[in-house]
């Protein structure tokens, strides 16, 4: 059915047949890039995805997010609820992120049955993601003396919320699924202004103090016990190139925090260096090059 003409306020006649022809040809960017339009298999939602990680963070801290009115009788019933529905939606969505990767209908038949035994392994780790928020809320409690209780962390910290979608995003990408860890953490990243890759491997007790500006690359390794304060980088030096001039991906480019080390604001900190046990890394410093544990890194005193 073609779409009508509309004629503008001084006259004139739009086309609106023609825009839609145009919008739907061949000039489509997911055309350009390969994808077929319409597709036969429907997108990951972003929406729907944000709906699954909302219910998922509602479970792993219940009674701060979600159904606040829970009683230690209530509690199975809402977990079980809860979980009943992430698990169905978020099955859909592997599944929609498994096709959009695809590259033939051989890998495309498979996308149902892989994305249920992805999502049946991601709720059974779901206890260790739990036990693993609850030590970065401990340690933004004990990190910061303007934090009044653990509770006050999980409700007003962008710290806290940041890890809450990393540590979900992180554990769909262990499990290979593409695209949807990705819009989880971007979510975050609109959220706190706190920039995760879902890649980053981090370890127990990670704080990050007011956070805004924190950029953590894809390939970093951070040990136990590290707090990070607000615009600190750990960033790739640079990005080494095939030999058609486009970057080289899959490699390790980014720092390794080994434990108990402090970085403090606006520290930029760039390449595959390794930043040794109970590190302090100054602010406003620029480190390209790895420091021995129990190092002091600051910037040169005014003379």
């Amino acid at each position: 059915m073609k779409a009508a003409s509309r004629t503008r306020a001084n006259g004139e006649s739009l086309n609106l047949g023609r825009v839609v022809e145009e919008l739907s040809g061949s000039s489509h960017l997911l055309a350009r890039l390969g994808k077929r339009v319409p597709c036969a298999h429907p997108l990951p939602s972003r929406e729907a995805l944000i709906r699954v990680f909302e219910g998922l963070r509602s479970a792993l801290l219940p009674g701060y997010f979600g159904d606040s009115e829970l009683t230690e009788q209530s509690l199975p019933f809402f977990l079980g609820a809860t979980l009943d529905r992430v698990a169905r939606e978020l099955e859909e969505q592997v599944r929609r992120g498994l096709c959009f990767a695809c590259k033939n209908e051989e890998e495309l038949e498979a996308c149902g049955d892989l994305g249920h035994r992805i999502t049946q392994r991601f709720l059974e780790r779901l206890p260790e993601v739990q036990r693993l928020l609850t030590e970065d809320v401990q340690a933004a409690y004990e990190g910061d003396p303007a934090c009044t209780a653990p509770d006050e962390a999980i409700f007003c910290y962008p710290g806290v919320q940041a890890m809450v979608c990393q540590r979900i995003a992180h554990l769909l990408y262990e499990l290979r699924v593409p695209l949807l860890p990705r819009i989880l953490t971007e979510h975050a990243h609109g959220l706190t202004g706190i920039d995760i890759h879902p890649g980053a491997r981090i370890g127990e007790k990670f704080f990050i103090d007011h956070g805004t500006g924190v950029v953590i690359g894809e390939t970093c390794i951070i040990g136990r016990n590290v707090r990070l304060y607000q615009g600190v980088t750990l960033g790739a030096k640079s990005f080494p190139l095939d030999e058609h001039g486009n970057p080289i991906k899959g490699i390790d480019r980014h720092p390794i925090i080994e434990d108990d080390v402090v970085i403090y604001a606006g520290a930029t900190i760039l390449g595959r260096i390794t930043i040794g046990k109970g590190s302090v890394i100054g602010g406003n410093v620029w480190v390209t090059e790895s420091v021995p544990p129990g190092s002091k890194v600051m910037q040169e005193p005014k003379r």
